[in-house]
């Protein structure tokens, strides 16, 4: 028998720490290779944790709601015949004799692989120690491991996904590497989907109950307090004539699809004028730490979404800046799309410089947000409607129809003056009515 240490693998370059939410594994409990043993979650994401080797789980480190940080250990497994540990006293045996030690050395050697396999950091995927493994002895890259589809938890690779793709491999190539865009059955669809055994239903007046909050609601919960207590809240409103941007997506939205495969929403439309504001006002693309500013100098928008399960997770369009509007749109269904799914990764969550709600998807005509701190500011995106207005011409004015929208923009007045967080929610407004309704895409 030998001993492996399970440790908190690294889940994104800004995540250090995880806090445990259930072990899906009891002590006594056989465990496979790249199996689930617990789930954890940081800030707003939930995650698995497989284990590299088979055995049996004899300790267990932390306790559910215990907070870990990456690297440190967290359960003991025992391993047979300790093929899957690179500790062996065999080897500090004087009595063994040569090809004992031999073969002892070879053994830990094939242990070394499994436990630290070979780079594949140029995958922004995640693969278990094993599937890595099996991957490199089987010469499979990790650009044809990436189009391997994968049963686990996020879309992962199992140890059965790769092994039934290398048992096709020879007689059915061209299907196994073409990446499936079905989600898989086993996958979990809402984030934090652990159910609060701690409800207690009482009943006050004949009908009342008491339902303690969830894991993510309470973090919302206190991330929106913190928020209020920390920033000077003041908001900037503003109407927007969208007539133009209808009209054009309207047009083009099924062309679009048919060649991109995307569906075109609004969503991407705005952010794409946020991003271009932020570039001519980067007093906004800024956070606060006590008395200092930082000037960011990235753009990384987050999109709140709401949750099925009402909550709320706001996934960031890193360097959103720098992608035209199909790269936009494909960012933005891609985040939505799996935040829906319960599929986010923690680092998809990190590093935004400014954030966009869209509160119009409700029928809200406008609202006044809470900042994402320690960002400076957020933007409220209200509902389209038609409405009369006055329309100027050259030969005159006259009443007419128009599609127009609200921007609510929220920020902080400690870093942010009126004429700053005005002009910048003007400068999206500018952008937003001078669409080209004749623009190719």
């Amino acid at each position: 028998m030998a001993k492996f240490e399970l440790k908190l693998p690294k889940m994104g370059e800004s995540v250090a720490e995880a806090t445990i939410t259930n072990w899906l594994k009891k002590v006594g409990e056989t465990i496979a290779a790249d199996e689930a043993v617990l789930e954890i979650a940081t800030d707003k994401v939930d995650s698995e944790v497989p284990s590299e080797v088979s055995g049996t789980l004899t300790e267990i480190l932390f306790q559910v709601n215990d907070v870990v940080k990456v690297g440190q250990t967290i359960a003991i497994i025992e391993t047979e015949g300790g093929s899957a540990s690179v500790e062996s006293s065999v080897v500090t045996s004087s009595a063994v004799e040569m090809p004992v030690v031999a073969e002892v050395e070879k053994t830990i050697e094939v242990a070394k692989e499994i436990v630290a396999p070979a780079d594949f950091s140029s995958s922004d995927k995640f693969f278990s120690p094993l599937v890595k493994n099996i991957a490199k002895e089987e010469g499979i890259s990790v650009a044809e491991l990436e189009t391997i589809s994968g049963s686990g938890k996020d879309g992962r690779v199992t140890k059965e996904d790769i092994l039934s793709y290398i048992k096709n491999r020879g007689s059915q190539p061209t299907q196994a590497a073409q990446p499936q865009v079905s989600t898989p059955v086993a996958q979990p669809t809402v984030v934090a989907t652990q159910p609060s055994s701690q409800a207690v239903p009482v009943s006050v007046n004949g009908g009342d109950e008491i339902v303690e909050m969830d894991r993510m609601r309470k973090l919302i919960s206190g991330y929106m307090v913190a928020s209020v207590q920390t920033s000077a809240h003041v908001q900037s409103f503003i109407e927007v004539d969208v007539t133009n941007i209808v009209k054009w997506r309207d047009k083009v939205k099924t062309a679009f699809e048919k060649r991109e495969g995307e569906k075109l929403t609004f969503t991407p439309i705005f952010m794409e004028a946020v991003a271009k504001a932020l570039k001519d006002f980067p007093g906004m693309n800024i956070s606060v730490d006590g008395d200092f500013i930082i000037k960011r100098k990235n753009i990384n928008l987050g999109m709140a979404a709401a949750l099925p399960n009402g909550n709320l997770i706001v996934p960031v369009i890193k360097n959103a800046d720098q992608l035209n509007l199909v790269g936009m749109a494909k960012a933005v269904n891609d985040l939505g799309n799996r935040a829906k799914a319960g599929k986010l990764k923690p680092d998809d969550t990190q590093g935004g410089t400014y954030t966009v709600t869209n509160v119009g998807t409700f029928g809200s005509v406008f609202g006044t947000p809470i900042i994402n701190q320690p960002q400076v500011g957020i933007l409220a995106l209200g509902a389209i409607r038609k409405v009369p207005a006055v329309i100027e011409t050259p030969e005159g004015d006259f009443i007419g129809i128009r599609q127009k929208m609200f921007l609510s923009h929220s920020y902080d007045h400690r870093v942010v003056d009126g004429a700053l967080g005005g002009s910048f929610v003007k400068r999206v407004a500018d952008y937003l009515e001078a669409w080209d309704i004749n623009r190719e895409i």
